[in-house]
């Protein structure tokens, strides 16, 4: 759904000369130095890319899903660094809150999180549960007016920068599975929370994870998302399927640039006296890039269109995150191929995009785990 074409095209425009004028040049910078320089996050601010999806009562942009992705395209164009700094407030770190939280709570973070004040995480994976995310085994206990919190979790994006967690709790010992556990927002100063030490990854350098600890950690009972137990596994796989279809659109971007620079670098580089775009297995290779990014942005502008239409689309996003991450890393590979021995050199965008996109087919959701998703939905669907 487009609300405004116009405004919408104005809004595209200003974030594809950002992404070409100052993030594309500070690539290799933030590679290096592991960091995004603060004068580009603070010209993130001034555009408004924290708050893409926060409503407009609270400061956001309150873009709808087919506008979100179509930014999305243009956004990752560039190192997902630059993307995972913005899309946790305009993804999980913010959506438990815009879609279940109290009007209090609303009020209260999410014009921080639409200014990029402060940026928000969600806290669900652990080292015992990461696609089981139902067996999870933090704990939170009522204790007046405070639950208690003790527990770890693991490969939490963006965790030593947020100042906010969305975290995932069990609040019931004796049930098990979804409806035992809750969700709260936990502020990062609160007493018994802790930071691990930053992990090394295989790529995305400037987008940091790290493990979020809980030791006796007091949250107030009026922190727990919705005002009431037993809704926050619920609430995270709402936020999971509108955070699949962002990845997917992710996915597109990063495979539109993946294969310009390679179609670029094909048709400068000479061999056997021509440019080897000529040859035509070269050619095979970039026809087939063309084609399923074609098809994956087909499918994400489906996907959300139907979303905006108010569908569930769970299905469909499972759908859009297989096939777009999985087309990301074979356009990556392609892409490494066609530069030749060049795609191998750190200098060339392709080596670090070859690294940069394999997480796409990780989180958010492991490519098994969205066929196991879109299986079960089949079946579920035919047995009615």
């Amino acid at each position: 759904m487009i609300r405004d074409e116009e405004t919408l095209n104005i809004l595209l425009d200003s974030i594809a000369r950002f992404v070409r004028e100052v993030l594309v040049p500070n690539e290799a910078l933030v590679a290096e130095t592991d960091t995004i320089p603060p004068a580009i996050v603070a010209q993130m601010r001034e555009l408004g890319l924290f708050g893409l999806s926060i409503p407009e009562a609270y400061g956001g942009l309150e873009l709808s899903m087919e506008e979100e992705v179509r930014v999305a395209f243009e956004i990752a164009r560039t190192s997902p660094a630059f993307r995972s700094l913005i899309g946790t407030n305009n993804g999980i770190g913010s959506q438990g809150i815009v879609i279940d939280g109290t009007e209090a709570q609303k009020q209260y973070y999410l014009p921080k999180l639409a200014a990029g004040e402060i940026i928000g995480s969600f806290a669900l994976t652990e080292a015992g549960s990461g696609s089981d995310a139902a067996s999870l085994r933090t704990t939170a206990v009522r204790d007046g007016d405070f639950y208690i919190l003790n527990g770890s979790k693991r490969y939490i994006t963006n965790a030593p920068e947020a100042s906010i967690f969305t975290v995932m709790a069990r609040t019931d010992p004796v049930k098990r599975g979804a409806s035992a556990i809750s969700a709260f927002i936990v502020e990062k100063d609160t007493p018994g929370l802790s930071l691990g030490k930053i992990d090394k990854k295989m790529g995305q350098q400037g987008a940091h994870t790290c493990d979020v600890i809980f030791e006796n950690c007091r949250v107030p009972a009026a922190n727990i998302i919705g005002g009431k137990e037993g809704v926050g596994f619920k609430t995270a796989m709402k936020v999971l399927d509108k955070g699949r279809l962002h990845i997917a659109a992710v996915c597109v971007g990063a495979a539109e640039r993946m294969l310009a620079d390679a179609l670029a670098y094909a048709m400068e580089r000479q061999q056997f006296g021509q440019p080897i775009a000529e040859f035509q297995l070269i050619q095979a290779m970039l026809a087939d890039s063309k084609a399923e990014i074609y098809a994956a942005r087909s499918m994400v502008l489906d996907a959300a269109r139907r979303r905006d239409n108010k569908e569930d689309i769970s299905t469909e996003a499972s759908c859009c995150k297989l096939f777009a991450s999985e087309m990301c890393g074979r356009v990556a590979d392609r892409s490494v191929q066609i530069h030749g021995g060049a795609g191998y050199i750190s200098e060339y965008a392709a080596e670090r995009f070859y690294r940069d996109v394999r997480l796409f087919r990780i989180y958010e959701g492991t490519t098994q785990i969205q066929q196991i998703v879109i299986a079960r939905n089949m079946i579920k669907a035919a047995q009615k």
